[in-house]
């Protein structure tokens, strides 16, 4: 593939979602991210080799949401190893993000760490030895060194916004305590969640932050290896089985790569061996992922032949 092939296939989807009326529907139940212009859209993809390709609206900063559950994953596990294992399992959940009902037939253990309750189980991991302000420091900072960007910020009107409607981040956190799945107060646990949801970030800076994970765990740009190549293989894994909710699986039928979507209409997709590649558009489909995002990547996929299956396969 030539230069000039991606940069024009990554103009004509953002030409072509610019252009679409039906761009699902932003997630108000945070009402700092129901203010946000649902009229967005952009696409960043970053080569192994250093090209960039972008288009739409790629350096607007937007809150990552969920998508920061893979880098707070990826933290944990360097702090604790497998035992991370311990506190959350690794299979699909077929439940919604938010989701209470199979914490209690589990005895508090979440599904996966893509979940909320998952997520605040691999923060608690992070928290561990720290103060709530150190917790939301060491992750801010990794992400900054990934996307060698110090520009990287927390949007605290939104980090707020979320801690005043979190009620239901409250009663998992709570639920899961009241199983011993927890070791620091669910307040702190809560308040470092809350945070690092809320980091912002620009395509172009989710897109260089996720080259690590198509580079076998190594920065391409400076050699650094942030994870070993079998615990890079093991997140894609994660992300592509569980990385959409109860929308997984129908996103790895239709892209075809590992990906973490976020509810501030965020996804970030690997390309193995390839590419990172990031999309915003703040719209959301029914299960809490972003609609012309996902819609995107398939036409990525397609028109690059960029898949993990069948002929053609990265």
């Amino acid at each position: 593939m030539i230069p000039s092939t991606l940069d024009a296939v990554v103009t004509e989807i953002a030409d072509e979602m610019r252009a679409r009326s039906d761009r699902g529907v932003v997630a108000s139940y945070i009402p700092e991210l129901g203010r946000i212009d649902p009229n967005q859209f952009a696409i960043t993809v970053v080569t192994q080799d250093g090209q960039v390709a972008s288009g739409g609206d790629c350096d607007v900063p937007f809150s990552i949401q969920s998508v920061s559950k893979v880098f707070t994953l990826t933290l944990a596990l360097g702090l604790a190893g497998d035992r991370v294992w311990n506190r959350v399992g690794r299979e699909p959940s077929g439940s919604p993000f938010n989701s209470i009902v199979q914490l209690e037939r589990e005895k508090g253990i979440p599904r996966n760490p893509f979940i909320n309750a998952g997520a605040i189980a691999v923060t608690d991991v992070i928290l561990s030895g720290h103060q709530p302000r150190e917790a939301i420091g060491e992750i801010l900072r990794f992400m900054q060194f990934l996307a060698d960007d110090d520009g990287i910020y927390i949007d605290h009107n939104v980090a707020a916004s979320e801690d005043e409607s979190g009620f239901n981040n409250r009663a998992l956190a709570n639920f899961m305590k009241g199983f011993g799945v927890l070791d620091n107060p669910v307040e702190y646990i809560l308040g470092v969640y809350f945070h690092h949801c809320a980091i912002a970030m620009t395509c172009r800076q989710l897109a260089t932050a996720g080259r690590f994970l198509a580079n076998n765990g190594v920065r391409p740009e400076t050699g650094y290896s942030v994870v070993t190549q079998e615990r890079a293989r093991r997140i894609n894994a994660i992300m592509l089985t569980c990385g959409h909710y109860d929308g997984s699986g129908e996103f790895a039928y239709r892209v075809g790569l590992p990906a973490k979507s976020g509810v501030g209409g965020g996804i970030l997709a690997i390309v193995p061996g390839r590419a990172s590649v990031a999309v915003w558009s703040p719209g959301l489909d029914t299960t809490g992922n972003s609609h012309l995002g996902r819609i995107a990547l398939e036409m990525l996929t397609t028109r690059l032949g960029w898949t993990i299956f069948g002929p053609g396969a990265v």
